[in-house]
């Protein structure tokens, strides 16, 4: 790496080179550590407050599905107060609102539809379990940008693939015997299948938004990165809390903070903090987009799915059974082939720009 590092450039991700550029080695690298951090603390604090809203009585869906993005004013903070870069677009025309209203609602749609299903999931798992599930999603990831962002399949990523899918269905099997009490077989099938079927939904929201960025955008700068997330998450909170009013879940929510075993005070700070933590992790998502890549932002994303179960056990005692072992094993067998693939490529890209750039005497990698 030199001293002024840019941002990797992948996959029709833009860089803000006005900004990171003008990063040395040390300040690059502190940055990108920090964004890590509130990914990986705010991801995991999410899923265990998810579960604490469970075990202590918590029993709306739709609840824990707004709570998910009814935080995300948050990301106004940085989306007015970080500069962002007047780079050019590629497209002679600017999308009309039309175009953009209909993909940040469609997308704010499959978004509210993959928090419930995410929602659905943790209220019948453990969050061990649960964690260990979301693994999938870069196997489904590579799979949908295959076909929809033509990206090569290589052998490490089939490798991922086939041990990510090799994890998932360790963990199905598994009796689980450590979930939340009062949960027969059945409703574990659907746990299961939802958690499954949300970790496939997110890596197609992930295609779709990057397709979004290339045909329809044709640009992904700080600020066009921030409004999609800001919108989509405003379209999603819409959808849940129409939904918890048409499903008369609302009526049950004074009943709930009342009989909620930690307290009331505990209840509504237990849903502020799953809320705000969600946000935490978007700051973290959008910020290593920003400054790397949104592919990198993914595997980091995914890699700290393995970080939840730890801290499952710790926090609430999950035993972490021959089989979760060796599922958690293999998931990160499945994440090193995965981003070791992507290690190659960026290498290689490197390679290239630095045989067409006559400034540069010798190979980064």
């Amino acid at each position: 790496m030199t001293d002024h590092q840019e941002p990797m450039i992948k996959n029709g991700t833009l860089s803000n080179q006005s900004l990171i550029g003008k990063l040395n080695r040390w300040q690059w690298w502190i940055l990108v550590g920090l964004n890590i951090f509130f990914l990986i603390v705010g991801q995991a604090a999410a899923v265990l407050l998810g579960r604490f809203y469970y075990d202590q009585g918590g029993n709306s869906k739709w609840m824990a599905t707004l709570v998910q993005t009814a935080a995300f004013p948050i990301l106004l903070i940085p989306f007015f107060f970080i500069p962002s870069s007047n780079e050019p677009s590629n497209s002679s025309a600017p999308p009309s609102f039309k175009i953009l209203a209909s993909i940040y609602f469609s997308l704010g749609v499959l978004i509210a539809g993959d928090n419930m299903l995410y929602s659905v999931g943790l209220l019948y798992l453990s969050a061990s379990t649960y964690s260990l599930i979301c693994a999938t999603q870069l196997a489904f990831n590579a799979i949908f940008s295959y076909f929809i962002n033509s990206q090569k399949f290589t052998a490490l990523i089939f490798n991922s693939v086939v041990i990510l899918s090799f994890s998932a269905a360790l963990v199905g099997i598994n009796d689980d015997s450590d979930g939340p009490s009062r949960v027969s077989k059945w409703q574990k099938v659907i746990g299961f299948l939802c958690t499954l079927g949300a970790s496939a939904l997110y890596s197609l929201l992930l295609s779709l938004m990057q397709l979004s960025f290339q045909k329809v955008l044709r640009k992904e700068t700080f600020s066009v990165v921030l409004e999609m997330q800001i919108y989509t998450a405003l379209v999603a909170t819409c959808v849940s809390v129409v939904g918890l009013f048409a499903s008369g879940e609302w009526k049950t929510l004074h009943g709930e903070m009342v009989a909620f075993s930690a307290g009331r005070v505990s209840y509504v700070m237990t849903l502020v903090w799953t809320a705000v933590a969600w946000q935490v992790c978007s700051v973290g998502v959008v910020g290593l987009i920003f400054v790397v890549s949104s592919l990198f932002s993914n595997v980091i994303s995914t890699a700290s799915l393995a970080i939840t179960p730890v801290a499952s056990v710790i926090v609430f005692h999950d035993k972490m059974n021959g089989i979760k072992v060796i599922a958690l094993l293999l998931a990160i067998w499945g994440f090193v082939s995965y981003i070791y693939q992507n290690y190659l490529d960026d290498c290689k890209a490197r390679r290239t720009r630095n045989n067409d750039s006559e400034s540069q005497t010798g190979p980064l990698c």
